[in-house]
């Protein structure tokens, strides 16, 4: 597909969809990002998501690709968005949890080790609460919806037709006109894409003023891990879930409690916090964890990315603008793998 300009349709508005969309556009290709859901973002899994950039905190349970490309994608966020925010990620634990820090620190990298006094420093709201931790100075994240809504006009203006409330279809194909289709609806490519699942992940939304964090703390727990995310306006996002179950359903009783009783071991503060939202996201996954982007003639899957959306849509969007450029691509995650029905 070397220097051809097919029209391209983008199916699926979600974290995926709108780099790919930007992505394609910049690179000179006419874009149609196409959304079932009327209100942008209404059905996407990304709107509950955490949006760490944390490519060496993931290097704890996941392959090493995920890394690279997770920081190949922090690049990518910090040239294109203005509001990402680069403070790093701080790793705690309760004294009776304090061999969870060592484990965490064998099996990633990036980091150093802090003790209490430098804990008080980087975060002054946990002073005295915490001995020692890790700190990876590397590491960003930002908000969610405002960097969603930020990406659907930024790609409006490199001339993306974006069509919301209209589903696309897989025997659809393009726009009858021989175009690609980049396919990134998530877990509605099941049956385009044996071996893919879902992934459940739920979390809550508090506000309050009597505690402030200037970046993600995760609190390492051997049953009830937690990280928190400082949103603006007294915000902060919790969670850490991870279910194997397809059910989009609101959240559980157990899952809240777990939630929310990390968060206030994190700090008695959030205790007093008001509960402003909580809802559930299925994450689309592969069994190793990794993403793919799968290649059938003129329809590029590009799917798993499971927690890690925010982080690695900016990297596989510039996967597969290389591949339909014909420039070098990493065969770790695009592949054109036998044996599937086109």
């Amino acid at each position: 597909m070397a220097n051809e300009r097919h029209p391209i349709t983008v199916a699926g508005a979600g974290i995926t969809g709108l780099w790919q969309a930007l992505t394609l556009a910049r690179r000179g290709h006419r874009v149609r990002l196409m959304e079932a859901s009327a209100a942008p973002f209404a059905a996407a899994a990304s709107r509950y998501a955490g949006a760490m950039l944390g490519p060496y905190c993931e290097t704890e349970m996941y392959a090493p690709v995920v890394t690279e490309l997770g920081l190949q994608a922090l690049d990518l966020w910090r040239a294109i968005y203005p509001s990402t925010v680069m403070n790093g990620t701080l790793v705690v634990a309760p004294s009776r949890d304090i061999h969870e820090i060592e484990h965490f620190a064998r099996l990633t990298a990036g980091h150093q080790r802090v003790d209490s006094a430098v804990i008080a420093k980087l975060e002054p709201d946990l002073a005295g609460r915490f001995s020692s931790g890790l700190f990876y100075r590397q590491e960003g994240h930002l908000e969610p919806q405002p960097a969603m809504q930020f990406l659907l006009e930024n790609a409006r203006e490199a001339g993306v037709e974006a069509a919301f409330g209209i589903a696309w279809l897989p025997n659809q194909g393009g726009r009858d006109d021989g175009g690609i289709v980049i396919d990134c609806r998530g877990l509605d490519a099941c049956a385009q894409l044996p071996g893919l699942r879902g992934i459940r992940g739920e979390r809550i939304v508090v506000r309050t003023h009597e505690i402030a964090l200037s970046r993600p703390v995760r609190l390492l727990h051997p049953r009830h891990p937690l990280y928190v995310v400082p949103w603006s306006d007294g915000r902060f996002m919790i969670g850490a879930t991870v279910i194997e179950s397809d059910d989009a359903g609101p959240v559980t009783v157990r899952s809240a409690l777990e939630l929310l009783g990390a968060a206030y071991a994190l700090h008695p503060a959030f205790g007093e916090a008001e509960i402003i939202d909580a809802g559930a996201g299925v994450r689309p996954a592969f069994a190793d964890h990794v993403p793919r982007v799968v290649v059938r003639g003129r329809t590029l899957h590009v799917n798993g990315l499971y927690r890690h959306g925010f982080l690695l849509a900016p990297a596989l969007a510039v996967q597969v603008a290389n591949y339909l450029d014909g420039t070098s691509t990493d065969t770790r995650v695009v592949s054109d793998p036998p044996g599937l029905a086109p």
